[in-house]
């Protein structure tokens, strides 16, 4: 219950848009087709309200070497970069790896609600910042982050002159009546300097294909993350742009099917988190499919080994930057198999008792 992609068949006009492409025959290199360019154009104004133009999308193999990229190509070493926690641990990693420094600030929780500390934000940036990543809806938190909450980063990343990094990779994948804001809403005349960046990989279930997509509207911020990743990056196989194509195209009447089943998995997950998991807490889940949770009250020494002992597997919450006792819960699943790892779950709980 740890990876996070989902355990359920991708939508069938993908299947048969693979089908196709692998009767041709050929897989040598190829470049993005006019079909996948104009698929992800429509698609970012149509979900996301975002008007852009082709030379605007770079085409990329994955959100993390993305990420990866963006902390190479505009953090300088003695620089460093911002975000706040918890969060995907590649947040976390890549200034790492790129040899730069990393600040981060704690989400808030208030009645049951995570926001950004922004009275914090401005007591951690410094003049060595020059880049913010922001992950909206949250991982792991669930968190769809209101449109004056980005208004109000977009703001603060223009004043303290940051790169806008905002990871939309779970911006298809809202289970409540709340509307998603794309940082690309603030990236105008005035507005940040802003690298958005989106998948079908989460959404439709295609994330081997390996292929997603990054906006950079800013034509100079442009070509200096290009820059930063020539020799470095793979180029998108012909699969993934196929599998995106279709997705984009055709697979919204399975996504609607899909958010019906997650909300379900969701209510479920909470109610018997509620009445079966003492000890255990968790939040409400406004997006994605995982579920954030706090078992800090079982005294657990390793609350992951101490679950996949009893047959559940969850991510462990230290990577994200939270302290021990966090764990993150995958319930992108049929539901026969979400029952059997919280019934597991609720039968380890009980052994500490009898223990």
């Amino acid at each position: 219950m740890w990876v996070a992609d989902m355990d359920f068949t991708s939508p069938p006009e993908v299947v048969e848009a693979l089908k196709q492409r692998a009767q041709h025959s050929i897989f040598g290199y190829t470049i993005p087709t006019k079909s996948v360019a104009e698929a992800a154009i429509h698609y970012l104004y149509e979900r996301h309200g975002a008007s852009v133009t082709q030379e605007q999308i770079l085409w990329f193999p994955g959100l993390v070497p993305a990420l990866n990229v963006a902390c190479r190509a505009f953090v300088k070493h003695g620089e460093e970069v911002l975000t706040c926690t918890p969060v995907y641990p590649p947040f976390l990693s890549a200034p790492e790896f790129a040899g730069v420094g990393l600040r981060t600030v704690d989400l808030v929780e208030s009645d049951g609600v995570w926001n950004m500390d922004f009275e914090a934000l401005e007591k951690a940036v410094t003049p060595q910042t020059k880049l913010f990543i922001l992950c909206n809806p949250h991982n792991p938190v669930g968190r769809v982050f209101p449109e004056e909450a980005i208004a109000k980063l977009a703001d603060f990343c223009r004043r303290h002159e940051l790169v806008f990094v905002s990871d939309e990779i779970h911006g298809d994948l809202i289970l409540d009546d709340v509307k998603h804001t794309s940082g690309l809403k603030f990236a105008g005349a005035g507005g940040p300097r802003t690298m958005a960046m989106f998948a079908p990989s989460k959404t439709f279930n295609l994330a081997g294909l390996a292929c997603a997509f990054l906006v950079i509207p800013d034509a100079t911020t442009r070509r200096t993350f290009q820059r930063a990743a020539r020799g470095l990056i793979t180029e998108v196989n012909a699969f993934g742009y196929v599998g995106c194509d279709a997705a984009l195209r055709y697979g919204w009447p399975w996504h609607k099917q899909l958010i019906e089943v997650l909300r379900e998995n969701r209510d479920f997950l909470e109610a018997f988190v509620a009445a079966s998991l003492p000890g255990v807490k968790t939040w409400h889940v406004e997006a994605t499919y995982l579920a954030w949770l706090d078992v800090r009250e079982l005294n657990l020494p390793n609350p992951a080994k101490f679950f996949e002992e009893h047959g559940v597997g969850l991510s462990d919450g230290v990577p994200f930057g939270a302290p021990r006792g966090f764990l993150r819960l995958n319930f992108g699943c049929p539901r026969s198999q979400l029952e059997l790892a919280l019934t597991r779950m609720a039968q380890a709980v009980k052994s500490l008792g009898e223990g």
